[in-house]
């Protein structure tokens, strides 16, 4: 029996295992969701709705469990509270919404006629949740999917083992009805082959893009939906009139909470010339501040990498941009308890181009590259040269211009004066090699649910 373990970033101890399914029990469990999903579709929508919500809260209670086992799991410290902010703060948004969103678009009630578009639910969906924010990326799906009358299997990294379990614990505790939303131990095999078959009639994946072209050819000639949310090399852009202390404060969190391993932090920063040096002088103050260490300890403000080999790459790209000319700020000795394994200090690089990979490739860390520009376009090129697309960051008092540079790059979320932000009334989505699909909003629930049209003629003279 092949055994899946979570290796805590902690100390590199097995935290928890459990035993990967077969591919015949998984696809046995994933037909008892099935046969549910019709009786779970027929309930009322606002009763579907509340369920969810009592789940929800249901995991709120489980915070004193839940904080740490995060920080054990993947290294966030527990002086952070985990995700609840977010994961209520989207919960609460799309129970808003679901009605509005899942009414019917009336074309004609009369005498002679019904006609009208209604939004049915997929069926089964199918959630590969990632290790970062385990719980708010999750939530993202499973709360619409779930309140539009579809049942939801979930699959968690193993870096977050326990999650799906735990999430699903919440949930039936809450009265969710068995089968209604199940958790699976799987192994990369099992899932593809699961997928293959016709399991499931819509994916969720988040996470690499070689993970996403692995889920796409599994699900070729499925004809299932998909929505994929894979890398990111985020920008921000500092212009001449912005609020430099907001500026500066904003995107190195975006780039270093988390220890950096954020779908939508901050991987690069392009500042006008006028702002540059200030900019680079206090970020490299700010970022300094970083008390690196272990997560259960509460005075920690940056905990370990959630994998020493994540640590790794970040590592190989620091030390080859630095090869070819970029210079790291940030001094080593404030942070006598970076290892060279998971517990990896904060970086502010400059002199760096866009031949380093480190400028290109995803980094996923708490690194962050400087570069100066002398105006927009400069800005826009750079920003746009970059296989992928999620969020841009501006900075600027001036709206106008922001929307005007805005409809010009090439991303998913155009935020001014704001980064590494997730508004559930807003599609989350991401172009290029960042994925295709949308989350969370009203466009969420459609991409959920099918139209199914209704043509009822009453009279027949």
């Amino acid at each position: 029996m092949t055994m899946i373990q979570c290796i805590s970033p902690i100390d590199g101890s097995v935290y928890a295992e459990r035993p990967a399914m077969s591919l015949e029990a998984a696809t046995e469990a994933v037909a008892r969701t099935r046969k549910a999903q019709k009786a779970w579709a027929r309930r009322p929508l606002e009763e579907r709705v509340q369920l969810v919500l009592k789940g929800v809260a249901r995991l709120n209670e489980m915070a004193d469990e839940v904080v740490p086992e995060l920080a054990h799991m993947m290294g966030r410290p527990v002086r952070y509270g985990g995700e609840y902010k977010g994961f209520n703060e989207r919960s609460n948004y799309v129970a808003s919404i679901a009605a509005d969103s899942l009414k019917p678009l009336v074309i004609e009630e009369s005498a002679s006629f019904e006609r009208r578009i209604e939004r049915e639910p997929h069926g089964v969906v199918f959630v590969i949740a990632p290790w970062n924010y385990p719980y708010m990326t999750a939530i993202n799906t499973i709360a619409p999917a779930l309140m539009a009358g579809n049942t939801v299997v979930i699959k968690h990294a193993t870096q977050t083992l326990l999650v799906g379990e735990r999430m699903v614990r919440a949930f039936v505790e809450a009265g969710v009805p068995d089968d209604v939303f199940i958790n699976l131990f799987l192994d990369h095999q099992t899932t593809s082959a699961l997928i293959a078959a016709g399991n499931f009639n819509f994916i969720n994946f988040t996470g690499s893009v070689e993970g996403g072209r692995s889920i796409e050819r599994a699900a070729a000639g499925t004809f299932a939906g998909l929505g994929l949310e894979l890398g990111g090399k985020d920008p921000g852009y500092v212009m001449e009139d912005a609020d430099l202390d907001a500026a500066v404060d904003t995107l190195m969190d975006g780039a270093t909470y988390n220890s950096g391993q954020c779908c939508c932090g901050i991987e690069r920063i392009y500042v006008h010339e006028s702002l540059y040096d200030a900019f680079i002088e206090k970020s490299v103050a700010w970022v300094s501040n970083y008390k690196l260490g272990n997560p259960l300890d509460k005075e920690t403000t940056l905990g370990p990498m959630a994998n020493k080999r994540f640590a790794k790459v970040v590592r190989e790209q620091i030390a080859d941009a630095v090869s070819k000319g970029a210079k790291a700020l940030v001094d080593p000795k404030l942070f006598p308890q970076d290892d060279g394994g998971a517990y990896l200090m904060p970086q502010v690089l400059v002199n760096v181009d866009h031949s380093m990979a480190f400028m290109k490739d995803e980094t996923f860390g708490p690194a962050v590259g400087v570069m100066k520009v002398k105006n927009d376009d400069e800005a826009l090129g750079l920003m746009n040269d970059s296989p992928y697309g999620l969020t841009a960051s501006l900075w600027t008092q001036d709206p106008e211009r922001a929307a005007r540079i805005g409809r010009d790059i090439e991303t998913g979320t155009v935020f001014m004066n704001r980064a590494d932000y997730l508004d559930p009334a807003l599609c989350w989505t991401g172009v290029k090699e960042t994925g295709k699909g949308g989350s969370l909003s009203v466009l969420g629930f459609q991409n959920l649910t099918r139209p199914k049209s209704y043509h009822l003629k009453k009279v027949t003279k």
